[in-house]
């Protein structure tokens, strides 16, 4: 039986529920949020907006903000504990955490990780360093601080360290007149596209599932890769800052800057002017997604909500200013291109090739 002629393989069917982690997480952040009032009657320290944008900035005074952003590597880690493979997920966390401050117009100055094991192995941690190291020379940023934690009885894994995780915390500086939450987009901007490196660092479980259902398939060499399936799935996340403070610094109209993650194109949605994204010039996905497609037998509209796409990050500014962008991205080794345009749609994200659409910030779904 061919996958086609089985039920289609989902996030939420490779072990992801993304809509009870949405139920879920609107109670936690309903609390979160009586938190944005308690220095409302200070002098600093004040948040700029609520939750939920990818990075918030905080006003420090003197017309400065500090922007911060957390995230993680997620089941990457898997990979690496599998193949016993660890100094490139450390450039993946500064990746998933500069990549979302540069989306807020930031300068990314520093981070903090924390790294939790069951079991101390200098080894994995010498290989862990040499990643954060690599990460923070390609972006000009520094590591002051850091926690280990040794929680054998809290995690399972499937390397040295019996369990693994990484996270880090990043903060970077915005003059408060230059905070970008996408309020300037206005209906006729265009969307470029900037490259991404492959999966990055989203969408683990399922392409796990697919690509390796056994540990052995993690060595096997895949034609459509010109190399095996783990060093595939081990390649770095793209690293975007060195290309947004170009960006920044040009005086390009940039209207809004936006990591594509999880949750793919919908990501746009996130900009805080009223309006949609008719994304109609996409560009043809790197190898890893289309074996995952087919493989897995997986909807166009399960792979758009999911993974990047081959579009890490896009940039949204007024047409005229789309080939100096694209030109910038060309000089920091990225491919570009002009994939959409802003529309005047509240909340819609469109992808009309595939006839997807997303309403108010939900999953992409075939239009009725």
């Amino acid at each position: 039986m061919s996958a086609q002629d089985q039920d289609p393989l989902t996030y939420q069917r490779s072990g992801v529920d993304t809509a009870a982690a949405g139920e879920a997480l609107a109670r936690l952040t309903r609390h979160v949020k009586q938190t944005l009032s308690f220095r409302d009657d200070a002098p600093v320290g004040r948040p700029l907006r609520g939750v939920g944008y990818y990075a918030n900035v905080i006003d420090m005074g003197g017309g400065m903000g500090l922007a911060l952003s957390m995230d993680g590597v997620g089941t990457k880690l898997i990979v690496a504990e599998l193949l016993g493979k660890y100094d490139t997920v450390g450039i993946d966390c500064i990746a998933m955490n500069v990549n979302d401050l540069i989306c807020v117009g930031a300068d990314p100055v520093a981070m903090l990780d924390y790294v939790a094991l069951g079991r101390v192995d200098a080894d994995v941690l010498d290989q862990l360093g040499r990643g954060l190291l690599e990460g923070c020379r390609r972006c000009r940023i520094t590591i002051p601080g850091g926690e280990l934690a040794q929680v054998g009885e809290m995690l399972r894994g499937e390397g040295a360290t019996r369990g693994l995780d990484i996270v880090g915390t990043a903060v970077g500086v915005v003059p408060l007149d230059r905070v970008l939450f996408g309020q300037q987009v206005t209906p006729g901007d265009v969307v470029v596209g900037i490259s991404s490196s492959g999966l990055h660092s989203n969408g683990f479980t399922l392409a796990r599932k697919v690509l390796a259902p056994s540990r052995a398939d993690y060595e096997r060499h895949e034609p459509a890769f010109e190399r095996t399936i783990g060093e595939e799935l081990l390649e770095p996340t793209a690293l975007y800052v060195e290309l947004a403070r170009d960006l920044l610094s040009s005086g390009l109209a940039v209207h809004a800057i936006c990591h594509i993650t999880g949750d793919g194109f919908v990501n746009l949605s996130r900009v805080e002017a009223p309006v949609g994204f008719e994304l109609d010039a996409l560009p043809e996905p790197q190898p890893v997604f289309q074996v995952i497609e087919e493989r897995g037998g997986i909807p166009k509209a399960e792979m758009y909500s999911v993974f990047n796409m081959g579009v890490g990050l896009c940039v949204v500014l007024p047409e005229k200013d789309a080939s100096a962008a694209m030109e910038a991205a060309s000089r920091h080794a990225f491919d570009a291109w002009i994939i959409g345009r802003v529309t005047a749609e509240e909340g819609v994200v469109r992808l009309p090739a595939f006839d997807l659409e997303s309403r108010g910030g939900s999953e992409l779904r075939i239009r009725s």
